[in-house]
């Protein structure tokens, strides 16, 4: 016989020895329930409550589901057991019962003769509820109302009875899952030796059932020794527990929800503390403990002791679990600060695990934000929802495009139970994959909170007693990693981003939600940088507290489940008051902050007339830009202002009506398709060449249904199914003599489009005015078809690019079809290359010589009006360049789509006013390297008379900051993103390629 058939026939043999053992002990419930789906009296004594008659038998699918529809319509299940004596011949009397339950419903309630005792819901899905001792003739009924969820069918997806022997007896479902467990790892580490454990089976005493059961325990016994023997290595193994409540501050259900779910379930765990001692607890998210602080205090207390006595282990380093894809890289500096700085005042802990399970994709950047904020570990598991590839590492140095590196770890999936054999096989690969043997595993019910459970630490101390079962204990996070890390010299290196190959609608939908993000995040940037600017240059109050407290509204709106659109209509009406809030201070601080700088600058000479007002441009920006006044572009300097005095508008719309509609200024020549609304023609009159190979800005809809996942999920054969194009609903018209108007519908809904070519603008700018959406499972992609090819595309991510391939020719890159961008993304050929900008919009993909931004999509579920309706202005823009993005200066130009100029009035002095400190224009803060931009300017958070300065570098080479401005400013130190000191300035070693620098600032006496 050769080697592979013995060890297939060796396999053979220790399954179905444990096959066999579980049939004594386990029995399917599935076929047995009887249905109703009228609201009924659940007690046994009411009369009526459990007639047959009433309650007709439930018939199992082909998937042997009780299934009924969806719509949150209610399911009852009844079934009485009665006790056998034995089962497959083996005894039961004495053995304790339970039924596992495993369902998919909305809400589940469990009722044991007519008591309810146990609740759930879609995530809280599995139970085991105990039915008592076994008494051969005794009857026990079992009632269940379960509701449908409102997106899809239920299901009753399994139910089975348990029975275990008292102690000491062996019982024989439990050997059943150890011989499983030594055949697995005896396969995975030592498949000769499986012949032993075919040898120790042979001991098993099956003749003697039913009529001898003393003896067949005798020989569990003997089978459980000699496995004791055989399996004495595994003891050398571990698998450390670690109990978790993955909590989502809102998804199916409102915040408000959150934080009852986040009150139960830290009042479970202390409860259970004080019966399992052992018991370790982790959990993250500082804006959860801040409520918990402030609204539950005798809570917070005790937490506060657990976390003091090491058995409660604070992890996450954000403010929130935010999406990682769509926030800026302010915004993410924002997560860890504020995150960082509450674990700090307010347990003195610096937390070193950045704990983030369920996020939908990871930007390549963030170990360097993470590792600037004091972190050194980063966990998740969501990449094992990958639809394509197996992401190929469980533990690896994860780079950086600046070379910061985190050590990574892909854990189990959180939300489990105990279950040995999964844990076992999570253990032998941890030991075959990373050569480590032990695994973390994080038992406890999450989502909607519940954590572990007394039934999951009741099952890990019996697994204790396994004379094979790899140890098991308790354990803190950021120790198994030390262990971990520490364990080998060569773990990989991953320098690129962590793609989720999944969720790639969250890119686009809830519109609305994206727009406020990118807004807030501009807004609240210009209104720290001016705010600092005027407090240095009058010393007025700087509004620190308003201003912290907008931007935490912005990064609870961030959590991965409002900002990527997959939540009930709920959660986003009280994210729009949330976004609306912050939106509210970020204007008022800067209205209040340009005023000031104002009062202080002098206005130019002005030529009186009527129709003319004085006022100042600003500029956040640290670039000179152009502003267009009066028909004329003006330069504004960098983080400046430029006053002026300001001609009021008197041209009407033209109207104006044509077969062929042209757009010109000395960069380019553009033609819209009179009869489609199309771009015809876009020439690039400095390099003489079309830029586009067909139409351009075509609105593409395909049809977009059939995932489970419908907030989150693209059909991955979208463009097998395209739509109609997009017909126009009126003429073509010019507005104004830069602005061509274009009406177009598409199925029911309808676009209001401009085409804007401003005078000294290389870009031509597509302002939609509105939507008005009202297709279902319809997706829409703005198409530019390009005159070049490339095999690769760039895209903007937070302080950094990524390259990916428009050829792709791994499973992989096949697999990124749909991409996360922040404000653009490029091609070129490397003589000649088009960017695609935006200013709220997410969603791209490429081929060798297109490009496509997604604009809308129509999900229905969780929310069935998702971006129905009207659609507020946004901008994208079509930049043909040569060179590539760097010598086309992209990155700027993004910015400046993004960061409106500000204008505020100047009022003219009166005599007896003081003389103005500044002059008509000035630039009040100069990096002096074109290659860095500016984050933000604000105060320190523990130093009122100083400021904080951050930028990064954007083109992929050094940098050294050189500071000026007619402030009385010093640069002083470099300080991490905590705001701890690196090194003074005089010893600063600049700035590295795709770094994030932050510098201390103080008024120079």
């Amino acid at each position: 016989m050769s080697s592979g058939s013995a060890l297939q026939l060796g396999s053979e043999v220790y399954q179905t020895a444990a096959s066999q053992l579980a049939t004594l002990v386990h029995r399917s419930a599935q076929p047995s329930w009887r249905q109703s789906q009228k609201d009924r009296p659940v007690h046994p004594t009411v009369d009526g409550a459990y007639q047959d008659a009433d309650w007709p038998l439930a018939v199992p699918n082909e998937r042997q589901h009780l299934s009924w529809p969806k719509g949150r319509k209610p399911l009852w299940l009844r079934q009485t057991f009665i006790w056998p004596t034995e089962l497959n011949g083996f005894p039961l009397a004495g053995c304790t019962a339970r039924l596992s339950l495993v369902w998919w419903a909305e809400h589940a309630q469990v009722y044991v003769e007519g008591q309810l005792v146990q609740e759930g819901d879609l995530f809280d899905s599995r139970v085991r509820v105990p039915l008592g001792t076994v008494q051969p003739g005794r009857r026990v009924t079992v009632v269940l109302r379960l509701t449908s969820p409102a997106h899809v069918d239920g299901a009753l997806v399994s139910s089975e009875l348990s029975f275990a022997p008292p102690a000491p007896q062996v019982d024989p479902g439990m050997l059943a899952e150890e011989i499983l467990i030594l055949g697995g790892y005896l396969q995975a580490v030592h498949p000769e030796r499986l012949a032993e454990l075919a040898q120790a089976l042979d001991l098993l005493a099956w003749p003697t059932l039913p009529a001898q059961p003393e003896r067949f325990q005798d020989s569990l016994v003997a089978v459980r020794e000699r496995l004791a023997s055989l399996g004495q290595w595994l003891k050398q193994r571990t698998c450390s527990l670690l109990g978790h409540a993955h909590l989502d501050m809102a998804w199916l259900w409102p915040v408000a929800e959150t934080w009852q779910a986040a009150e139960r379930t830290f009042q479970s765990v202390l409860t259970l503390q004080q019966d399992f001692p052992e018991l370790i607890f982790c959990h993250s998210t500082p804006a959860l403990y801040a409520w918990v602080e402030q609204h539950r205090p005798e809570l917070f207390a005790q937490i506060k002791a657990q976390v003091q006595a090491g058995k409660w282990e604070l992890v996450g380093g954000m403010w929130v679990e935010p999406d990682l894809n769509l926030p800026d890289g302010e915004s993410l500096v924002r997560q860890v600060l504020y995150g960082q700085r509450y674990y700090q005042q307010t347990f003195g802990i610096d937390v070193k695990v950045a704990w983030v399970p369920d996020t939908f994709g990871f930007t390549w950047q963030l170990p360097q934000i993470l590792k600037q904020g004091g972190l050194e570990y980063f966990v998740t598991q969501k990449l094992s929802w990958n639809d394509t590839t197996e992401f190929p590492h469980l533990a690896f140095w994860w780079q950086s495009p600046d070379g910061s590196r985190l050590f990574s770890y892909m854990s189990p999936r959180v939300g489990e139970h105990v279950e040995p054999l999964k844990m076992a096989q999570s253990t032998c690969a941890h030991e075959q994959r990373l050569g480590f043997a032990n695994t973390l595993w994080l038992p406890g019910v999450g989502d909607h909170g519940g954590g572990p459970s007394r039934d999951m630490l009741e099952v890990a101390r019996q697994w204790q007693t396994s004379p094979i079962f790899p140890q098991i204990h308790f354990t803190t996070a950021e120790a198994f990693l030390d262990a971990l890390r520490h364990s080998r010299s060569d773990f990989p290196v991953w320098s690129s981003e962590l793609y989720l190959e999944y969720h790639r609608g969250c890119y686009t939908t809830q519109a609305a939600q994206k727009r406020a993000n990118r807004h807030c995040e501009v807004l609240l940037a210009q209104a720290e940088i001016f705010a600092s600017l005027a407090s240095l240059l009058s010393g007025v109050a700087y509004p620190k507290q308003a201003l912290e407290s907008a931007w935490k509204k912005v990064l609870f709106n961030q959590f991965h489940d409002i900002l990527p659109g997959s939540s009930i209509p709920q959660v986003f009406q009280e994210a729009n008051r949330a976004w609306h809030e912050a939106e509210e201070v970020g204007h008022l601080v800067l209205l209040e902050a340009l005023e000031v700088i104002a009062a202080q600058v002098a206005l130019p000479a002005a030529q009186v007339q009527d129709n003319q007002i004085p006022v100042l441009m600003f500029n956040s920006l640290n670039w000179q830009r152009s502003g267009w006044i009066d028909s004329e572009a003006l330069p504004i300097p960098a983080v400046g202002y430029r006053a002026l005095w300001l001609t009021t508008p008197s041209d009407a719309e033209t109207g104006e009506e044509a077969p062929v509609l042209e757009l010109e200024n000395e960069y380019l020549r553009v033609t819209v398709d009179p009869q489609t609304g199309d771009l015809s023609s876009l020439f690039d009159k400095l390099n003489q060449r079309q830029v586009l190979s067909g139409p351009g800005n075509q609105l593409q809809a395909f049809k977009d249904e059939g995932q489970y996942w419908d907030a989150w999920n693209i059909d991955p054969n979208y463009e097998q199914h395209p739509l109609p194009p997009a017909v126009l609903l009126s003429a073509v018209k010019r507005v104004r003599a830069e602005v061509i108007e274009v009406r177009r519908v598409l199925g029911k809904s309808q676009f209001c489009q401009q085409y804007i070519l401003e005078p000294g603008s290389p870009l031509l700018k597509i302002r939609t005015n509105f939507i008005v959406w009202q297709e279902k499972h319809v997706l829409v992609k703005a198409a530019f078809p390009l005159a070049i090819a490339s095999d690769s595309a760039t895209y903007e991510i937070p302080c950094a690019v990524i390259e990916r391939s428009c050829k792709p020719q791994t499973d992989a890159d096949q697999a990124k079809w749909e991409v996360p961008a922040l404000r653009w993304a490029s091609i070129s050929d490397g003589s000649y290359g088009v960017s695609l900008l935006n200013n709220s919009k997410y969603g791209y993909d490429c081929k060798p010589s297109q490009l496509r931004l997604t604009l809308v999509r129509g999900p229905e579920w969780p929310d069935p009006e998702a971006d129905q309706g009207y659609h507020d202005s946004f901008d994208y823009a079509i930049y043909p360049h040569a060179g590539d993005w760097r010598t086309a200066q992209t990155v700027r130009k993004g910015h400046e789509l993004n960061s409106p100029l500000r204008c505020t009035p100047s009022h003219p002095r009166q005599a007896e006013e003081a003389a103005p400190s500044l002059p008509p224009q000035s630039s009040l803060l100069d990096l002096g390297a074109d290659n860095l931009v500016l984050m933000t300017l604000k105060q320190a958070e523990d130093d009122p008379h100083s400021f904080i300065l951050r930028c990064y570098e954007s083109e992929g080479r050094p940098a050294q900051l050189r500071l000026s401005s007619p402030l009385p400013l010093r640069v002083v130190e470099r300080v991490n993103l905590l705001e701890a000191p690196i090194c003074p300035f005089e010893s600063d070693p600049g700035i590295q390629a795709w770094q994030i620098a932050s510098y201390r600032l103080v008024r120079d006496s």
